[in-house]
């Protein structure tokens, strides 16, 4: 009764320890990739008063005007690329909406996708379905998981159509500077590639440099699909809301699908992102600042207890390496959890070469995090020891 690429693909490993967790009582969970801050006010303000106003119909199949202008804007305001809003933006629900129509609407049966890995678990399962073919590319902790220009070149076959760039990476934490765009742009370019860019996690860096879009890049703009959203960065999880900007004619094509599996994005939830990118900057900025000193109490952490991590100026998360312990990283997390009551994410539940690592979410307290660190060295000691 069902299809045999849909029975093919592996479940979520993120999925697994989640269902885990809500079977056991007093877990402490590191494991989800969700702001612990609430909405704003004033967005959630924006977005009750939008059904006060009984604005409950459906918008256009690609977003309200207002909000596809105010995307606009921010882009060109944030990362000097510049889309027209009403043919070049497309308001999809969240992010993951949005690969997944990038990928349907560009392969054809056996094009190839390049996906590094580790990275969010999404990218492979789409262009799985999409009829593409996924080739992954390895990232290596001495690079400090970014994408060489090298690796890219030797990864590229006369099938080679897509190469996905998750960077803020989930779930290392790296990112990609301007000068390592500007290489493997050059590749890009040479190679007559199209970029599927996911920079959701664009607004968390703590690098000193601002993040950087490829799709700023020279001739890069029509080679791009630039995707984004509001969960991350605004703490929108749940209103469920991303954008993809890109060439008129591949945001077309993603429209129509749209239009024909979804209608349109969640009307309050347009309403509330329109304020968002009005008046949300404080609060993206006092979140990041949260979260960069977590980042930096992590990190103080795991040095004085002796665990290996290469330091993330990204996103929300830290990849330590567990391959000390002479256990599998699902071994670890299930040990961890069973023993500590403390859930994180094995390595590999981001592709194979995430083997070895774990990771863990600072999108919590620092008071959790104390509590949960407390419990991680009780756990290393014991094994370092055993």
């Amino acid at each position: 009764m069902v299809a045999d690429k849909v029975v093919g693909l592996k479940p979520s490993g993120i999925r697994k320890f989640f269902d885990l967790v809500s079977e056991m009582d007093d877990v402490i969970s590191l494991g989800v990739g969700e702001p612990d801050f609430d909405t704003p006010w004033h967005i959630r303000d924006e977005g009750i008063y939008s059904l006060e106003k009984g604005r409950t119909y459906y918008t256009s199949n690609a977003g309200l005007m207002e909000l596809r202008e105010e995307i606009s804007s921010y882009v060109k305001r944030k990362y000097q690329a510049e889309y027209d809003p009403k043919s070049e933006i497309l308001v999809t629900v969240g992010g993951s909406e949005a690969i997944d129509l990038a990928m349907r609407a560009m392969l054809n049966p056996g094009d190839e996708v390049l996906v590094p890995q580790p990275s969010f678990v999404a990218y492979e399962p789409c262009a799985v379905m999409a009829d593409g073919v996924v080739k992954t590319i390895d990232l290596k902790e001495e690079n400090e998981f970014r994408l060489t220009a090298q690796e890219l070149r030797d990864s590229i076959s006369d099938r080679t159509k897509i190469l996905v760039l998750p960077f803020p990476n989930n779930p290392t934490g790296a990112i990609m500077t301007r000068e390592d765009l500007e290489a493997i742009a050059e590749v890009i370019i040479e190679n007559d590639l199209i970029v599927v860019s996911d920079e959701i996690y664009s607004e968390l860096t703590y690098y000193g440099e601002p993040h950087v879009s490829i799709a700023s890049l020279p001739c890069m703009r029509e080679r791009t699909i630039l995707l984004n959203g509001f969960s991350k960065a605004f703490a929108m999880t749940g209103w469920r809301l991303g954008y993809a900007c890109g060439p008129r004619e591949v945001i077309g094509q993603m429209t129509k699908l749209h239009q024909f599996a979804i209608m349109s994005s969640p009307t309050t939830s347009q309403y509330a992102a329109v304020e968002a990118l009005k008046n949300g900057e404080e609060d993206v900025l006092e979140m990041r600042e949260a979260y960069n000193g977590r980042r930096r109490y992590l990190m103080q952490a795991f040095r004085e207890m002796g665990l290996k991590c290469f330091e993330p100026y990204g996103a929300f998360y830290v990849f330590p390496c567990i391959k000390e312990f002479g256990m599998t990283s699902d071994e670890f997390a299930q040990k961890l959890l069973e023993e500590e009551k403390v859930a994180v994410v094995p390595g590999s539940a981001f592709g194979d070469c995430g083997e070895g690592y774990i990771r863990i979410s600072y999108a919590y307290s620092l008071e959790d995090l104390k509590i949960a660190l407390e419990h991680i060295k009780a756990f290393i000691d014991r094994h370092r020891a055993g």
